[in-house]
């Protein structure tokens, strides 16, 4: 068993960043491969950046892609997300969530949130246009 708690999310204006941390206990975060999602009011949640269990591999969804990086520490059992150029498109609850063998062949499977075995609780990301 993992426990995930995230943190980092507020309020941001348009073209500002912030960087997400989402932190383990219970099981070491190098046991899991490790996905961020996150889901705005009315919608489905919504894949957002994925990173193999040594950081090897990253996959992103393409309304990220060049504005938010995934990363971990294995060591400090975190994985972060950095985001940049923030929109208001991108206010929506982030959720991390850590899954086994995600990566064993193509990485959109990382994308599927059905795939990931433990979440989190969440943190709120609101942008101000």
């Amino acid at each position: 068993q993992v426990q995930l708690v995230e943190s980092g999310g507020g309020l941001v204006q348009a073209g500002g960043s912030l960087r997400l941390s989402c932190a383990a206990s219970g099981s070491a975060l190098i046991g899991y491969d490790m996905g961020w999602f996150r889901q705005a009011p009315g919608l489905e949640r919504e894949f957002v950046a994925a990173i193999s269990r040594t950081a090897t591999i990253t996959y992103y969804a393409d309304s990220v892609k060049g504005r938010f990086a995934i990363t971990r520490d294995n060591a400090k059992n975190t994985v972060y997300l950095k985001m940049n150029n923030l929109s208001p498109e991108d206010t929506a609850l982030y959720f991390c969530a850590a899954g086994s063998q995600l990566f064993l062949g193509t990485p959109a499977v990382s994308a599927k949130p059905e795939m990931y075995d433990y979440w989190g609780q969440g943190t709120q990301v609101t942008v101000s246009s």
